[in-house]
Formats: structure tokens, C-alpha cells, sequence
């Protein structure tokens, strides 16, 4: 490819990680080598508008579209990737200027529902354009708790206990799914809405109050919620980069300030301790390696993922928590940190993303995409 490398940015959304979106975008953007990359970046509002021209991400951290934004649209045309522009043109009956960008690559920094669950790469997918990252399958199947957890356990890896509700369920069994959930599960336990990250959504109950109440919270963010056993050990977590021959990073361990590592924990208050590298014995080190680049095949995940654990140290028990397909990508986050302690700065971690996603596009590129019957004789 000659030249810089032109490569969309995306970035916002419709998602409960909407301001979590932002964050990762800005430091991704601002730690590209310019040199390299000709940055596009699309904003997506919280109600779903594409933005692109001028400054998207001030303006969806101002919630306020200036006059140099305007709306945008990708092109579904495999021959040539891009975004479209809508601008305005004088009055109504004059009607809108319309520019194209065509794009090499395209970077989802989306966080959380219609980014990180399927929905844009599948989007990406018609269009043509390479893209880092989980493509649809894996991106789907990585946003659903319930499904993820499945897989885990065909895949033979150690997952606690857990059980997951619909919301027309919760509405007409009420009374013998808490029934289920406190003889299968007890308290003290976890509740997710299955499909959303970033800890949005998730509470700890220690009786049947708490639980209903913990219930209801998460059907608020997702049709669908997951109440998982509480595991009372350490939270650890590593990195996986790559495709077909992924590797992993050294674990990483999180203290957390409060009673688990939620949103507040996460993003607000800095209380929190991140160990880097996590102290642990060298097979349980290695054990968790090896359950990450198995937790990654498994959903058959590309590019990057961040899958955590508990470590349950006096039992020597490792529990795969739940892998991250667009894991937080901010130069504090998890995720780069524990490249960046494994020997890839961030900036070089960027880099070896997209020429993982160009590569996987080289190697589609090779596969027919249509049959006559008279060449197969």
C-alpha cells in the first residue's frame, strides 16, 4: 500500500460505553504515527448519527454538532470502501453536496451494543473494508455473557456457575426463577445485563432484595441478563493480540477501591490498583496464558481481546470470567498496559492491529465468492 495508510476511526455510538468510546478514541488517534495514517475520524452520536469532517469527537464530547461536522454514511461498494459526506448546499431546493473519502481500513473503537456486538462489522463486512479487530461472529458471540460462556465450556475452560433470564420471563416467573437462581447459584452473587460492558449495569447481591433489585437493573440496559456465582478470589486479566496464531501478555492483577471493579472503579475514581505484572506463581502465570489464547480461539476472535479471571489462590482454581473484544483502549487501560509491559509500546500495538486486519482482508480476498458448476467438473 503506498503511501499513508487512510483509516477511519470510529468511534461514540449507541451504548451505554458511549463515554468510554471517546476516551479510547482520543488516545488511539493521538498515539498514531502520522507519518503512517491519514486519520478519518466518524463520531456516532448517542442516537445513532454518523458525523465525520471537521472535529466529531469534540463534538459529541459537547453534544453540540458545529458547523464544520456533517453527517455521514458508509459506502457498501467492495470497490471502493468509503465514507460519504452530506453537506449543505444553499437552500432546501438547491439540495446537499455530497464528497467521497475512500478508506483502506477501518479502526472500531466502539465500545458496548451496535459496535462491539456484530452489528458494525457486519456493516463493514458488506462495505469491503478491512477492519481491526472481532469480525461478526466473534463480535456477537463475545458481547453475549450467556452464549461466550457456553462456548467456554465446549471448549473445556473452568467457568463459574451461572444462569441466564429473559426479560418476559422475569415478568411472568418471577418467583421460581429467584427460586432457581438462590438453589443453583446463592448468594453472595453477580448480575450483568448479558450484553453490555465496561461494568454498566452490574451489581452484587447478598439477599433476595438485592438480587430483584440487581435483576431489574440490568434489564434496564439489555433484554437479557446473567446471574453468575460469586467467586471470591482475585481479578486478574490478560491480553491477546493476533489471528490465526494469537499470543498472549503478561497477566495483569486488579485491586479494587470498592466492592468489586465497577464503572466508578474503573473510570472515575482512580483508587483502584492496577499490579502489572500480577503476582503469581509461574505455572498459574502460564495457566492463565494459556486460558486466554483458548478463551480467544474459542469465540474465534481476531486482532485483539482482553479475557479476565478470578484466581481462587488458596485452592489454586483459575475461573475464566469473560473476554472483551474491544477491550477499553485508552493508554491507562488494561489492555495496552499489559502489552506495554510485555514489550509493545502502544503506539507499536496500534501498528500490529491494523496489519493484522489488512492481512485477514488478503487472505478473504483470496476466497471465491461465486460457483458455476461447469468449472467444478
Amino acid at each position: 500500500m503506498a503511501g499513508r495508510i487512510r483509516i477511519g476511526v470510529l468511534f461514540g455510538g449507541r451504548s451505554g460505553e458511549h463515554a468510554v468510546s471517546l476516551l479510547s478514541a482520543a488516545s488511539v488517534m493521538a498515539a498514531m504515527d502520522k507519518n503512517k495514517y491519514e486519520i478519518i475520524p466518524v463520531g456516532i452520536t448517542e442516537d445513532g448519527r454518523w458525523l465525520a469532517g471537521g472535529d466529531p469527537l469534540q463534538a459529541l464530547q459537547q453534544k453540540e454538532v458545529p458547523g464544520d461536522c456533517f453527517f455521514a454514511a458508509l459506502v457498501t461498494n467492495p470497490l471502493s470502501p468509503g465514507l460519504v459526506l452530506f453537506k449543505e448546499n444553499g437552500s432546501k431546493e438547491q439540495g446537499r453536496e455530497v464528497e467521497f473519502i475512500p478508506l483502506d481500513v477501518v479502526f472500531p473503537v466502539l465500545h458496548g451494543p451496535y459496535g462491539e456486538d456484530g452489528t458494525v462489522q457486519g456493516l463493514l463486512e458488506l462495505m469491503g473494508a478491512p477492519y481491526v479487530g472481532a469480525g461478526v461472529l466473534s463480535s456477537s458471540v463475545g458481547m453475549d455473557k450467556e452464549f461466550m460462556k457456553i462456548l467456554f465450556q465446549h471448549s473445556g475452560l473452568p467457568v463459574a456457575d451461572f444462569i441466564a433470564l429473559k426479560d418476559y420471563r422475569w415478568e411472568r416467573e418471577r418467583s421460581s426463577i429467584i427460586e432457581m437462581i438462590e438453589e443453583k447459584i446463592g448468594y453472595p452473587c453477580f448480575i450483568k445485563p448479558a450484553n453490555l460492558g465496561s461494568s454498566v449495569g452490574v451489581s452484587k447481591a447478598s439477599d433476595q432484595g438485592e438480587l430483584i433489585t440487581g435483576i431489574e437493573t440490568a434489564l434496564r440496559y439489555d433484554r437479557k441478563a446473567i446471574v453468575e456465582t460469586f467467586i471470591d478470589g482475585r481479578e486478574i486479566e490478560c491480553s491477546v493480540l493476533g489471528g490465526d496464531d494469537p499470543v498472549s501478555s503478561i497477566p495483569g492483577e486488579i485491586i479494587p477501591s470498592g466492592d468489586f471493579y465497577d464503572y466508578r472503579a474503573k473510570y472515575i475514581d482512580d483508587r483502584s490498583q492496577l499490579i502489572i505484572p500480577a503476582p503469581l506463581e509461574p505455572e498459574i502465570r502460564e495457566k492463565i496464558r494459556e486460558y486466554a489464547i483458548l478463551a480467544f480461539q474459542a469465540i474465534e476472535c481476531c486482532g485483539l481481546g482482553r479475557v479476565d479471571f478470578f484466581y481462587r489462590e488458596r485452592e489454586k482454581e483459575i475461573f475464566v470470567s469473560e473476554i472483551n473484544t474491544m477491550p477499553g483502549f485508552t493508554k491507562i487501560s488494561m489492555y495496552p498496559k499489559l502489552w506495554e509491559h510485555s514489550g509493545i509500546p502502544y503506539s507499536e500495538l496500534i501498528d500490529k492491529l491494523v496489519e493484522i486486519a489488512l492481512e485477514r482482508e488478503r487472505q478473504k480476498s483470496r476466497l471465491l465468492t461465486g460457483y458455476k458448476f461447469y468449472e467444478a467438473r
